[in-house]
């Protein structure tokens, strides 16, 4: 039984989406709903999902010579969907209580993986790959060009249907790999163990 205001996660966590703690925040949660949750509300020709989403925008800051702060971000910038799914944007806009609630629970999982202090520098850098992988996305599972023009990236999305299974081993496998490459600069948290993260 959850309580209140609660939700139970994938690890049994129970969770409160309207009063998140960081310590409730897990890797394994983000990457096994996001790999389960359709990208376009689930419109897409195929399957593809928010966890293959959010690798090809990691792997595209990569590619853009970026930092690694940045592909951690874009790795884990649709982290709250884990938690309150998403709204697709023409109605979200009139939802000024929803886009409340998402905004502080992704500060919370960024917190959690030392990117509260991210720049509006980076925050640009991150809404820019975004919306170029938006534009792609359905460019090429969706037959539609919503921008105008091509959209070129510096890498190659994957963007072939594949198992939730494996993205989500994929998802928790390149958060290991990047966080592993984080100076302790770039970190700012001490950790033992992926999710057992403390401020520095």
């Amino acid at each position: 039984m959850t309580r209140k205001g609660a939700i139970l996660t994938y690890t049994n966590t129970v969770f409160y989406p309207l009063e998140p703690r960081m310590e409730d925040v897990k890797i394994e949660d983000i990457a096994h709903a996001l790999s389960q949750m359709c990208r376009a509300n689930g419109h897409f020709k195929t399957f593809y999902s928010v966890a293959q989403h959010s690798i090809n925008c990691a792997q595209e800051a990569r590619e853009r010579k970026l930092s690694t702060r940045i592909q951690l971000a874009c790795l884990l910038h649709d982290g709250s969907e884990a938690y309150i799914a998403d709204i697709t944007r023409p109605v979200k806009g009139f939802l000024d209580e929803y886009r409340k609630i998402e905004e502080t629970l992704q500060q919370v999982i960024f917190a959690k993986y030392g990117l509260a202090d991210l720049t509006e520098q980076e925050l640009r850098q991150l809404a820019d790959i975004d919306t170029d992988l938006l534009y792609y996305e359905f460019e090429h599972l969706h037959q539609q060009n919503i921008r105008g023009n091509s959209t070129e990236l510096c890498s190659q999305p994957d963007i072939a249907e594949k198992s939730m299974t494996s993205v989500e081993k994929n998802f928790i496998q390149m958060i290991q790999l990047i966080m592993n490459k984080l100076s302790p600069q770039e970190k700012g948290y001490k950790c033992v163990g992926i999710d057992s993260c403390k401020k520095g």
